[in-house]
């Protein structure tokens, strides 16, 4: 998976991240330790997309590097998807949160956060020009194609966001916020949604 790397993209998102770190367009930045951008060859045909960052993304300055960030190793790799060959993102950069006691609780982006940073998404695809895309939760799917969007819904199709097709999930962190019962037939669903995306990549 993956095509022939151009020095030229890598220096295009090099230069959205340096241009994504001095954004003012909402109020999130005030709040956070730092802008989260994307990570991954920009030769993948394969770009995940999560929701926003989360307590450890923020401190790291790295995507999907917390419980939730594990929780995709181990989906990624029981559907046999190197996370190397994947580009991994998030449809809000920077960490939304909430106090509680001295924890900071993610807390869920709203339509204009969301609509203030699709420009940084929508420039990263435009560099990547993936072969699919997987929207992991509800941030990422109305961030791609509007407030309507519903997981539940959209989960089991295929989507296309112009000429790409993109396929729906769960979040991993919908696997760590469900019950015992219901966390096998999440993760499950998860994995067979990233197996289903990664059949959908040309030979």
């Amino acid at each position: 998976m993956g095509r022939p790397v151009t020095h030229d993209n890598d220096r295009r998102l090099a230069d959205l991240a340096a241009r994504a770190a001095r954004c003012r367009e909402c109020g999130l930045w005030c709040n956070a330790t730092q802008t989260v951008f994307g990570a991954g060859p920009s030769s993948a045909d394969l770009v995940l997309v999560g929701e926003q960052p989360g307590d450890h993304e923020d401190r790291e300055g790295r995507p999907f590097v917390g419980p939730a960030g594990r929780v995709l190793d181990d989906a990624l790799r029981d559907a046999d998807i190197l996370r190397d060959a994947v580009y991994l993102t998030n449809a809000v950069k920077h960490f939304k949160w909430k106090p509680r006691g001295k924890r900071r609780i993610h807390d869920r982006p709203n339509r204009m956060e969301i609509v203030a940073c699709h420009r940084w998404l929508a420039a990263e695809l435009d560099v990547i020009e993936p072969s699919v895309i997987v929207a992991l939760g509800a941030v990422a799917g109305e961030s791609l194609f509007g407030p309507a969007f519903r997981v539940g819904a959209s989960r089991g199709r295929v989507l296309e966001l112009g000429t790409t097709p993109v396929v729906a999930t769960y979040h991993p962190s919908a696997v760590l916020r469900a019950t015992v019962p219901d966390r096998d037939a999440i993760y499950g669903g998860l994995v067979d949604d990233l197996r289903r995306a990664a059949a959908l990549v040309p030979a």
